[in-house]
């Protein structure tokens, strides 16, 4: 039983992770007074994406865990691109 909420719990926290990116991506978009996507909501998005893949592995829901799976290589591949960027010295 006690398993159960540490579960619900790691759960609830992806979803808070996964759902700051978007505030995030907001104020920062605000403050820019034009639409960006800051590094930081790929990172949160990773932590988030990461937290609920576990979630849904101890669910068994094949569904959440492809959904979750797929966009976790999406997520490390833009924080790749953008540090191949800053590396070459391309990013704006």
């Amino acid at each position: 039983m006690m398993t159960e909420w540490v579960w619900v719990t790691i759960g609830f926290v992806g979803q808070a992770l996964f759902s700051a990116r978007f505030i995030i991506q907001w104020l920062v978009s605000e403050r820019a007074r034009r639409s960006v996507i800051p590094v930081a909501f790929w990172f949160f998005s990773l932590g988030g994406g990461a937290t609920l893949l576990a979630y849904a592995i101890y669910r068994r829901d094949p569904v959440f865990i492809a959904g979750q799976g797929a966009g976790l290589v999406i997520y490390l591949r833009n924080l790749m691109l953008i540090r191949r960027e800053k590396r070459e010295g391309t990013a704006p």
